[in-house]
């Protein structure tokens, strides 16, 4: 008996291995192929390859054929093209039938337990869920929609992008990014109010997402309401740590609505917690200055420039105007652009006084071109003019083209004749 069982398991194994070895007929899926190309980003490959497709004489799932092109169509930038495609894509979504997925079972399986001896072990049983064809069909559908929407918000068809996205249903509104989508498509069709409100709609289903806070600041920071945009941008600022560029936006948005006070209030706020950014310093210099407070700006600018030696000219420009002589020429000898250092030491000397100084860089604004700049000649020449060498002073002023300076220059050249015709007369 053993030995029958033996020789009949022996040829159904045989049987089945030379059922396995028989050359099965193959068919090209192309469909299959213009996926992998599409993920490959060989656009025009995949078209290629699903027009094979079409040609063929195999079933296609048409469905999925017109959602590709309309992948493949949005990638390339051809929207009006890839809006077609979806659409066509969804009827035959909704003429699609769907079908339960056959559990195979392996023969090789199926031998070992027609022979063996073993016990079944039975196996808990897990409970598979229920195939649901229409659940399927409006999952398909919605996906679709979301794709389609992203196709007319690139074509600048606004509402039309705002329709699919109501017409995608659950997935329409599962994600804060979509409703800012949603809020950006009516502010750009002129719908501000329905953008504020799909903000405060997805605000409301997505209470931990910042980005719609931060995208309404910006709305009303737009529409000119500025409290709403301080209270959006505070609000803001509680979820998520604002960086120091938020907070010089949120202070530019203010300054620009005439509100300096609330800008200063929030870049002084930003100083405690940047303290090394230099921007934040030079920018809340500046609107001090903008309220007759020199000193200030003068001192914020200079803590500016610890962190970022560019804003070094601006420092020592601030002192030289307020009449700290000495700390702007300190901070001008930290410079490193050699030609602004020279012209700002021109100025910085004649507000000393220091004209001898200024003719001992006469080498240095050769050297840098500062001579084809009339106001710098027009330095030099005075400064010659104020020790008395007059020879050197007048052939300088000679030099002179702009028409406001050379008025200047025959001014002190007529002061010049008069010193030469009486000496006493320029003591």
């Amino acid at each position: 008996m053993l030995k029958q069982i033996i020789t009949v398991t022996v040829f159904l194994f045989l049987t089945y291995s030379l059922q396995a070895k028989e050359p099965e007929e193959q068919t090209i899926n192309h469909m299959e192929i213009a996926t992998i190309m599409y993920y490959d980003g060989k656009y025009g490959k995949a078209l290629d390859e699903m027009q094979k497709a079409k040609e063929s004489h195999t079933d296609i799932e048409w469905d999925k054929y017109h959602n590709m092109r309309g992948l493949i169509f949005l990638k390339e930038e051809k929207y009006d093209a890839s809006i077609a495609s979806f659409k066509e894509a969804i009827k035959a979504t909704k003429v699609k039938v769907y079908v339960p997925p056959v559990e195979e079972k392996s023969k090789r399986e199926y031998l070992f337990k027609v022979f063996s001896d073993e016990k079944k072990v039975e196996k808990p049983l897990v409970k598979k869920p229920v195939f649901d064809a229409e659940k399927l069909r409006k999952d398909q559908i919605e996906e679709i929609y979301i794709y389609l929407s992203q196709a007319y918000y690139k074509a600048e068809q606004y509402i039309n992008a705002v329709h699919a996205l109501d017409s995608a249903g659950e997935k329409g509104r599962n994600s804060a990014s979509l409703f800012t989508l949603r809020a950006e498509c009516y502010w750009k069709a002129d719908q501000k109010g329905s953008a504020i409100d799909a903000l405060s709609r997805g605000a409301k289903l997505f209470p931990k997402d910042a980005t719609l806070l931060k995208q309404k600041f910006y709305y009303f920071a737009e529409l000119k309401l500025y409290q709403a945009s301080i209270d959006a941008a505070k609000a803001y600022m509680k979820k998520i740590p604002a960086s120091a560029q938020e907070y010089i936006s949120l202070a530019q948005m203010l300054q620009s609505g005439g509100e300096s006070e609330e800008a200063i209030k929030v870049l002084e706020e930003a100083k405690l917690k940047f303290p090394s950014s230099a921007k934040i310093h030079i920018l809340l210099g500046h609107y001090y200055n903008q309220k007759d407070m020199p000193h200030v700006t003068a001192d914020l600018f200079e803590k500016g420039s610890y962190y970022d030696s560019t804003y070094i000219k601006e420092a020592a420009e601030m002192y030289r105007r307020n009449g700290e002589l000495a700390h702007a020429l300190y901070l001008n000898s930290m410079m490193t652009d050699k030609e602004e250092k020279t012209k700002q030491k021109v100025a910085i000397f004649i507000g000393k006084g220091e004209f001898e100084k200024i003719i001992g860089l006469k080498d240095a604004l050769d050297r840098y071109g500062l001579l084809q700049n009339d106001n710098m000649r027009y330095a030099l020449a005075y400064a010659y003019y104020m020790v008395k060498d007059y020879d050197r002073a007048e052939a300088e002023l000679k030099k002179i083209e702009d028409d406001e300076l050379f008025s200047k220059a025959t001014v002190i050249r007529k002061n010049i004749e008069k010193c030469r015709s009486n000496s006493l007369e320029c003591i």
